[in-house]
């Protein structure tokens, strides 16, 4: 029977067990009822709000609770920046929430309040790019990752549950406490305790921030765009335009043979 409930059950039942708590001194300390016994059969569904008290109260990874991540504990000094919010649908699955510009402008403020990310559109993409992690959109305001990402382009990232995991060169979507930003990830010799982010757009500069202002990872593995322009000399058209003029050229040396 064990065997059968989901992973997250399972580990929130072991956490209980190895805090040394009963279902209800746990329960009473979550203030989630009564009694854990629910949640542990795979009756109750875990809610943010428990995840959440299991991150403050005892640094437990929301990622590993959900067998996304082999680090069971949030490491502070190592510069956690896990999702600080899943958000899962119907079935339990991870489910990838959009943010537009102007949630985005929220996004910092909000990011511990689980109701504010119901507010937000939720998807599934059903292709193997997409499991075993948590993603999140976001859209891009402004030009400063021209000419790869241009601007109110949707990008996709997937979570990053250290800074230490961050690879040097990647594009990123880094939630700062006052804002969210794209940018290439560059950290800086001999500082581990900041990162450099670089705008593909020159004339930008870099902006140095500390890792301890950094809440929130997402590396962009994919982008969204709509309304994509057909060039004006695409080689279609140039193929077009070559076999008009072979045409013409071919009419017109008909015609001068025929006055000849």
């Amino acid at each position: 029977m064990e065997s059968k409930l989901s992973i997250e059950a399972q580990r929130f039942k072991k956490i209980r067990e190895e805090l040394r708590h009963t279902q209800q001194s746990f329960a009473e300390l979550l203030e989630i009822g009564a009694t854990t016994a629910d949640i542990e059969r795979g009756k109750t569904k875990i809610t943010g709000k428990v995840v959440m008290e299991l991150m403050a109260q005892f640094n437990i990874n929301p990622l590993w609770i959900y067998g996304k991540s082999f680090e069971k504990y949030i490491d502070t000094s190592r510069g956690d920046v896990s999702p600080k919010v899943l958000t899962l649908d119907t079935t339990g699955e991870d489910s990838i929430i959009l943010v537009n510009q102007k949630a985005a402008a929220g996004y910092p403020n909000n990011i511990h309040d689980v109701g504010w990310y119901q507010t937000l559109p939720a998807f599934n993409i059903p292709l193997p790019e997409y499991r075993n992690a948590s993603y999140r959109g976001f859209q891009v305001e402004g030009d400063s990752m021209l000419p790869n990402i241009r601007p109110n382009e949707w990008v996709l990232g997937r979570a990053v549950p250290s800074i230490n995991e961050a690879a040097d060169s990647k594009i990123y979507i880094v939630v700062l406490r006052d804002s969210v930003l794209v940018k290439k990830l560059q950290k800086i010799p001999n500082n581990p305790q900041a990162i450099r982010l670089i705008s593909l757009n020159e004339e930008y500069l870099p902006i140095d921030v500390k890792v301890k202002d950094i809440q929130e990872l997402w590396m962009v593995n994919s982008k969204l765009t709509f309304g994509i322009d057909e060039p004006s000399e695409s080689n279609l058209l140039r193929q077009l335009q070559q076999s008009m003029d072979d045409l013409k050229a071919q009419v017109i040396g008909i015609t001068q043979k025929k006055t000849d």
